[in-house]
């Protein structure tokens, strides 16, 4: 086994040391960190400094200079979160080995933190859009990237030698172009994986039910019968100004959603400061609206990627603690700062699980800045609808803290069995009943959970509340190398390397461009080779909108979501 603190490094960039570790300088807070020069790559040392309520990470490199970028913005929401920092246990394979400091070892290296908890497998890169925020479509890149079935299940593979469940996401471009996507969902299901998420923009679905609405619900139903799990859908919020992608075709969609038993969809809004912000509140009341299909919504505040100026930068940049406050207003505080906790607050609870089964479990040790989480109960009267965070029935914190303590205790020796049924005598404590929404019995969900240990057990949970999530994505500019260490959402290669989200995307000419171009073909044979139109535009979507707009579906599908969202 390598290890991993006491390796020798080559030069590069600078010689930089690869684990650095957060520290506080008197009453100011100070984290020392790793990043990148934007403009040349160069590995440097970077703080992270508090100014005025905010966090701004500053590097300087010797040939570009100082480079300042807002990190997170509030103070006050960075030490909550921070206090959930947990130190994963590696991936438990190594896929590459350490040759250059990180993150230029990807595939993953001996210093990476965390096991692979979602694969990205890029199916495709053409698309039918072409939005201006995109990180990459087959237009832009110049070439088409399309594996082969093979390719995508040796991918599979690769991550399953972790000996962990790992989720599979079908991404792209926009997969739903393959043509034989419904025979890569049922072979990556035949290969044992349990929950396979699709990326879409939707827009397949609807037109398909436009022109038969059968067709569309036979397609998406054997989508859902072959292995899908989880629709993962493109919207950006609910007028026609903030979500030209498909605003028109999301009632549709949904439709067939409902009419094909897919009742497992999260919406993905890519949040832009001065675009669609001041629609975060209208979208997460379209999802409570739509919650008989629509699971989640998973904000992602946008990655500036290219090469911006500062002031295009402060013009667009939007940070989590930003989406939360909006959120907040937006609701009318339904939905409050308090509501909302860190991804790796869940560690504990599954090394509980662990300890007390003798088996190992998936865990979430992300960076605790990556993201953020919470769940909702919906209810609906009158048209109106009313959201009340778990936070104001459970105590979420008193209830982590115990399971640290568990934990602990197991780790020290004492009986799994004893411990576990002081668990769950002990699980009614931190949920207060005359809070609680009266059909919705947490105490009997997470029993099952404890007990059964199941994907169905946490399934129920799922379906019995509206999740909410925010992941930020990182850029150039705001480039934190201890984030990229802990992250657990890879993109997979043919060749079996895993490379991490915010590397993949971020030095795509170190990774994405050059990897996948190995394995693709020039737009001009591809457009050759299957007979399209001259010109690889011609494949791009365009809207009847006058049609989309003219049905009841269309109009019930909005009803009442704007207004509310403007009473609040």
């Amino acid at each position: 086994m390598v290890d991993k603190y006491s390796l020798n490094l080559p030069k590069y960039a600078g010689e930089i040391s690869p684990i650095i570790s957060p520290v506080r300088s008197g009453e100011e807070l100070e984290w020392v960190t790793q990043s990148i020069c934007p403009y040349c790559y160069r590995v440097l040392p970077a703080i992270i400094i508090e100014r005025d309520g905010r966090l701004y990470i500053r590097k300087t490199c010797p040939e570009h200079g100082e480079v300042e970028e807002l990190y997170w913005g509030d103070v006050k929401l960075y030490k909550k979160f921070l206090k959930w920092e947990s130190e994963g246990r590696g991936p438990r394979t190594i896929y590459t080995p350490l040759t250059q400091p990180c993150p230029f070892s990807c595939g993953l290296c001996p210093l990476h933190k965390n096991h692979t908890a979602l694969i990205n497998m890029v199916v495709t890169n053409r698309c039918n859009l072409s939005c201006w925020y995109c990180f990459y479509y087959a237009d832009k890149a110049g070439y088409v990237y399309e594996p082969r079935l093979e390719d995508l299940l040796n991918i599979v593979r690769s991550a399953r030698k972790q000996a962990v469940s790992i989720a599979v996401q079908l991404t792209g471009g926009e997969p739903t172009l393959r043509e034989d996507l419904v025979d890569i969902v049922k072979a990556i299901r035949m290969e044992g994986v349990r929950h396979i998420q699709l990326n879409t923009n939707g827009l397949k679905f609807a037109e398909l039910y436009l022109n038969d609405p059968s067709k569309a619900v036979e397609y998406v139903g054997e989508l859902r019968r072959t292995g899908v799990n989880t629709i993962y859908m493109s919207f950006d919020g609910v007028t026609p100004v903030t979500n030209w992608k498909n605003h028109w075709e999301a009632p549709y969609i949904l439709e067939v959603f409902r009419k094909a038993g897919m009742t497992s969809t999260v919406l993905v809004p890519t949040v832009i400061r001065g675009v669609n912000d001041h629609e975060l509140g209208a979208i997460v009341f379209f999802a409570a609206k739509h919650i008989d299909v629509v699971r989640g919504v998973n904000f992602q505040p946008v990655s500036l990627t290219g090469m911006m100026k500062r002031f295009e930068r402060e013009k667009y940049r939007i940070t989590i603690p930003e989406v939360i406050k909006r959120i907040e207003e937006q609701t009318s505080g339904m939905i409050d700062e308090e509501a909302w906790y860190p991804v790796p607050i869940t560690s504990a609870f599954s090394r509980v699980i662990e300890s007390v089964s003798g088996k190992f479990k998936f865990e979430m040790d992300n960076h605790p800045l990556c993201g953020a989480a919470t769940y909702v109960y919906v209810e609906r009267s009158h048209g109106k609808i009313s959201l009340t965070p778990v936070t104001h029935f459970i105590d979420v914190e008193g209830l982590f803290e115990y399971f640290e303590e568990k934990w602990e205790e197991l780790v020290k020796g004492s009986s799994r069995l004893v411990v576990g049924l002081r668990i769950i005598s002990s699980l009614k404590k931190f949920i207060d009943d005359d809070k609680r929404p009266k059909d919705l019995d947490l105490g009997k969900l997470l029993f099952n959970v404890i007990v059964k240990r199941s994907y169905e057990a946490l399934g129920e949970i799922h379906y019995k509340l509206l999740f909410l999530g925010i992941m930020h994505f990182m850029d150039l500019y705001n480039y934190d190398i201890q984030r990229v260490m802990r992250c657990n959402i890879h993109y997979g290669l043919p060749d079996g390397r895993l490379i991490p989200f915010c590397t993949f995307n971020i030095l795509e000419d170190v990774y994405r461009e050059v990897e996948q171009k190995n394995y693709g073909v020039s737009l001009s044979e591809y457009v050759e080779k299957h007979g399209l139109p001259k010109g690889f535009s011609a494949q791009k979507y365009v809207r009847d909108r006058e049609r989309l707009e003219s049905t009841e579906i269309y109009r019930r599908a909005y009803e009442g979501v704007i207004n509310q969202a403007i009473d609040s």
